[in-house]
């Protein structure tokens, strides 16, 4: 039993936080008279225009004789196919994010001597502050490694010596730093967190100059630093499919928010990863492995479709899992007929699993995949169609993988702080204005009571 004060909800705070929920109610018929658009979305799922990007494109429908059809998902990073950067990458021991995080920054694929010069300038920032493990991440280590994350980048503000300096170079420089510290500042975090709080052994694996960020990750978190090289190659692709996904995602959204207030690059990078870890965000996959595990047990037969469709429909009554009424990993913001991602990574995920010996999981999913947007059309009303998103299989890949869930979430932000570097770079190179958006006062006018008379 805890006996830490500062956690305590007392039956004080229980009683203002009555008065709370109450006063912040708001009607929800007020939104659709006043017009206003809920999470920034249509009825039918179009979110409201408030920028442009050069950095990519999420496409899910065509115009075709003059209607809006659904069509296959489309993601474009510079307006190359995500698709055609999988399917052309080099066979071998070539790894792709590196390149990839080059095309988002720069607006062009690197040749061959790019490349390499900007591979060599990662490997140079691929190391913490002297002493920083000790001094930061080794204190008051937290059970939750976004936090431990955030935290972290906090406190390279204090290493800068130019950290409020906004000028695009200084912006650069502080944003490739990043991109090659996240790997160790979430592995190492995880690490002082399994020594705390599981009692195991403390192992502080230094990262190799040789290595991309996929095997260094590898590397870094497993205390033999084994690893296959399916195993890298698909971490590889994993990160590939999660650094960057549109400038109207919840964390880069709020990216370009907190830049266009002129702040340093640390308090954004610090803002993103907060809303990263939202189980409606970034923490959605590991909500999917929880879901699937549950369902393992609950299920007698994963093979028959009745009990498993049983299940789920249990999920959308509220009366299984979390009793959220939601089935993790189905459905998208934008995406109707398909995610790209989850199509891209289906084809890897099948490999692993048969190299894994997780066949009847794998089958497991698939059958889900089939029976869940059914199930949903059945159940609910719904204004376009549902599949599965990338989360639907990154957290399998995680765990065929041997990864902590711990670490699920880190992992998509060591992918997505390229995206979300482009799109801070992007933000500050045009001088815009502060984003500062219309709410519409629902509360009436009143007049103040004197205290003696309330």
């Amino acid at each position: 039993m805890s006996t830490n004060s500062f956690s305590k909800i007392t039956p004080e705070i229980q009683k203002l936080a009555e008065l709370s929920r109450n006063a912040a109610y708001i009607e929800p018929e007020l939104y659709v008279q006043n017009d206003v658009k809920r999470g920034l979305r249509d009825l039918n799922g179009k979110g409201v225009l408030v920028g442009i990007t050069n950095i990519s494109e999420v496409n899910s429908m065509k115009m075709i004789d003059g209607n809006n059809v659904p069509i296959p998902g489309e993601l474009y990073y510079r307006g190359y196919n995500v698709q055609d950067i999988i399917d052309n990458q080099e066979p071998g021991n070539h790894f792709g994010f590196e390149e990839c995080t080059y095309l988002l920054l720069f607006g062009h694929f690197p040749d061959k001597t790019e490349l390499e010069d900007f591979i060599k300038i990662l490997s140079q920032f691929r190391s913490l502050p002297r002493n920083f493990v000790r001094d930061v991440i080794m204190k008051k280590s937290s059970k939750d490694m976004m936090n431990t994350l955030a935290r972290s980048v906090l406190t390279l503000y204090s290493y800068d010596d130019l950290p409020d300096n906004t000028s695009e170079e200084n912006v650069l420089r502080q944003c490739l730093q990043l991109i090659a510290m996240f790997p160790l500042l979430s592995v190492y975090g995880y690490q002082s967190y399994r020594y705390y709080h599981n009692g195991d052994s403390l192992i502080i694996h230094p990262p190799k100059k040789e290595y991309s960020t996929a095997e260094n990750i590898l590397h870094c978190l497993r205390d033999d630093s084994q690893f296959t090289p399916l195993e890298a190659k698909l971490l590889d692709v994993a990160l590939i499919l999660h650094m960057e996904h549109g400038g109207g995602n919840n964390s880069t959204f709020t990216t370009h928010l907190v830049s266009s207030s002129g702040t340093d690059t640390y308090s954004v990078i610090a803002a993103a990863i907060g809303s990263l870890k939202g189980p409606k965000h970034g923490g959605a996959n590991i909500k999917v492995v929880k879901m699937f595990e549950e369902m393992k047990r609950t299920v007698k037969d994963w093979t028959n479709e009745e009990e498993v469709a049983e299940y789920l429909r249990k999920l959308l009554h509220k009366d299984a899992f979390d009793h959220a009424g939601v089935i993790y990993g189905i459905g998208h913001a934008v995406y109707s007929l398909s995610d790209p991602r989850a199509v891209i990574f289906k084809s890897y995920v099948e490999r692993l699993a048969e190299a894994k010996g997780f066949d009847k999981e794998y089958a497991l999913y698939s059958l889900v995949e089939k029976l869940a947007p059914e199930i949903i059309a059945d159940e609910r009303k719904i204004y376009k169609g549902v599949s599965p998103n990338v989360d639907f299989y990154s957290g399998f890949v995680y765990q065929m993988l041997g990864l902590p869930e711990e670490l699920y979430t880190p992992i998509f932000a060591i992918a997505r702080i390229s995206g979300w570097s482009a799109h801070r770079l992007e933000e500050i190179s045009h001088h815009g204005k502060i984003m500062r958006p219309a709410y519409k006062a629902g509360c009436d006018h009143r007049e103040y009571i004197p205290m003696d008379e309330r």
